[in-house]
């Protein structure tokens, strides 16, 4: 009897531990006010809040459309669409992690409006009003992405498109390379990806000190349990080598949250041509910000050859 009861409080602090990871990592975080200027709260926002708040201002003042799609798991996702010309490439935009496309694509969706495309920004399932049970960090959200290429084609004519994402939004997209996407999709752009949502979740682990087996196995179990998905599914770093678009990789060289040894895990496995491009001193998600110029020449260039 005793060992029983040591074996069932063990397993009662087990479950409780993956409870716990589920819902520090998986479990959506309802909207409380304006999501986008708490973020910029964050000390890697500090430095460039108003430069950011002014980003922000300028996208709100541009007229959109409110769109959705359902996904193949019947949820309901949600987007903004910025219409500019008929007939034009159409970019297709995923923020990052608990992010909001608004906050996230302030400034890097500048390059897209300067080009002449049309844009769709996607909220990511689960987060700033799109439908979902829980975060999954690119395991469904992959799938999504096809959802969304797939309306915008319907909808559109089949356009010449990109799509880009930072963050979770870009290895996001990374994992959509490996899926048989339509020969319209005539480049990705990611910023500052993970290889693995497991290398991620144990690369935060490792800054709160718990070794990455212990970070991996709550993780996994965490997932498998609570959120009803297997964290394991899906990985940008295994996904780009089914890749066929050319891909631009954008990582900040200070990232302390997503080192940038991730992009060029990413970029050795890749398939299709890719292009790593690192920024000296930028932090997570920041490039744009710490070099504008280098950042819009290098996306605009690399637009102007995809669409040859």
């Amino acid at each position: 009897m005793t060992v029983f009861l040591i074996l069932l409080v063990l397993a009662l602090v087990i479950l409780g531990a993956m409870y716990y990871v589920y819902r520090m990592a998986f479990h959506p975080v309802p909207i409380k006010g304006d999501r986008s200027a708490k973020a910029l709260n964050n000390p890697q926002f500090r430095a460039q809040r108003e430069h950011i708040h002014q980003l922000i201002a300028d996208m709100e003042a541009r007229p959109y459309e409110l769109v959705s799609i359902v996904a193949r798991d019947g949820v309901r996702l949600t987007g903004r669409y910025y219409h500019q010309a008929d007939g034009a490439p159409l970019d297709i935009g995923f923020h990052g992690y608990r992010g909001s496309p608004v906050r996230d694509f302030s400034g890097g969706a500048k390059c897209s409006f300067e080009a002449g495309h049309n844009v769709l920004l996607v909220n990511e399932r689960s987060q700033n009003g799109s439908e979902g049970r829980c975060i999954t960090f690119g395991i469904l959200e992959h799938q999504d992405c096809l959802e969304w290429i797939t309306y915008a084609n319907e909808r559109f004519g089949s356009p010449d498109m990109i799509i880009f994402g930072v963050s979770m939004g870009a290895a996001t997209i990374l994992m959509a390379a490996g899926l048989d996407l339509p020969g319209n999709i005539r480049g990705i752009i990611a910023d500052s990806p993970y290889s693995t949502p497991l290398d991620i979740i144990c690369e935060v682990g490792k800054g709160m000190h718990i070794p990455a087996p212990v970070t991996a196995a709550l993780a996994i179990g965490a997932a498998r349990i609570f959120g009803g998905f297997d964290l394991r599914a899906a990985s940008a770093a295994e996904a780009v080598k089914k890749a066929k678009a050319p891909i631009l990789l954008i990582h900040g060289e200070n990232d302390h949250f997503v080192p940038c040894g991730m992009s060029s895990v990413i970029a050795k496995n890749c398939a299709a041509p890719v292009q790593l491009e690192t920024f000296p001193n930028a932090e997570h998600g920041l490039s744009y910000l710490t070099d504008t110029l280098r950042y819009e020449r290098l996306v605009q260039e690399f637009i102007k050859e995809v669409s040859q």
